[in-house]
């Protein structure tokens, strides 16, 4: 919860959540989420809110010396990992779309904290990522949410939920995406993988059948296959989604998300390594989608 204190010590001093964002580089959402978080954590409520400001409430005033405390033991904490030059090899496996943005993001705050550690990017489908991490091959893995429970010795911590779209070819005539689906060529999100298992529920559920085409597992291949007009597809709007040559309809109460996690073993240890990294990829979600 380090962040979040550090984002309450910030609102606490800008008086807006607003303000408190540009000194942070969030935006007013991330900022809010963090504080329903931290409020959920400590069961009180830190700030008195208007639609202009944000006054610290009897609980704020008296927890803000606290987390000034807190703040400057995990930086002193910090520090002297950095002074020891802490080093060593972490192992994270991570779906290929979570690769190209938000383990960026996270890895640019982690090395920062820890330029002597190596990281091990491991590639994999979310399935296979979950069994390496069940057999301690890699450390965690960045992936879409097992449809099924996990084992009891592995913990599910959620970062982003990417909701669903249809794509077509830009400039295909606009009809409801209900015809669009049936009528078209449909290229299939894999349906081994977990992604593909809710493209595949989602279908059945609403009794449509497309006209099978290609199937593969890699998101920016199935856009491409769009682009070039080889038929339609539901992709996850993802964090950099390119939407060039597409034209993306909403499927409306229809709808439905793609959700991408952090799997890790039991105990997991904050002070980690591991830990470190997975307080990373928390701050790199919250700074993008608020939260």
């Amino acid at each position: 919860m380090i962040r979040e204190f550090k984002t309450f010590m910030a609102v606490a001093r800008a008086g807006t959540f607003t303000a408190a964002g540009r000194q942070l580089g969030l935006t007013q959402s991330a900022v809010s989420a963090q504080m329903r978080r931290l409020e959920d954590y400590l069961g009180v409520t830190l700030f008195e809110r208007t639609a202009k400001s944000a006054v610290l409430s009897a609980s704020g005033r008296e927890m803000l010396p606290q987390a000034e405390e807190i703040v400057a033991l995990a930086e002193r904490i910090a520090g002297a990992a950095r002074a020891g030059h802490i080093s060593g090899l972490l192992r994270v496996g991570a779906i290929a779309s979570a690769q190209q943005s938000l383990l960026v993001d996270a890895l640019v705050q982690f090395r920062d904290a820890f330029p002597d550690v190596r990281v091990r990017i491991v590639p994999g489908v979310s399935l296979s990522l979950l069994g390496q991490v069940d057999a301690a091959e890699i450390d965690m893995a960045v992936l879409i949410r097992p449809p099924f429970a996990l084992p009891p010795e592995l913990a599910w911590r959620p970062l982003l939920r990417e909701p669903m779209a249809l794509a077509v070819p830009a400039g295909l005539p606009a009809r409801p995406w209900r015809e669009l689906l049936a009528s078209q060529p449909f290229i299939r999100y894999d349906r081994t993988s977990f992604g593909g298992r809710l493209v595949d529920m989602f279908l059945k559920k609403h009794r449509i059948a497309v006209r099978e085409a290609i199937e593969l597992d890699e998101m920016e291949a199935i856009a491409n296959l769009v682009r070039r007009g080889l038929g339609v597809a539901l992709l996850p709007r993802t964090r950099r989604f390119d939407d060039r040559g597409l034209d993306l309809y909403d499927l409306g109460e229809a709808g439905f998300t793609r959700d991408i996690g952090l799997i890790v073993r039991l105990p997991h240890d904050p002070a980690s390594l591991a830990g470190h990294l997975a307080e990373c990829l928390l701050n790199a979600a919250g700074m993008s989608c608020g939260g």
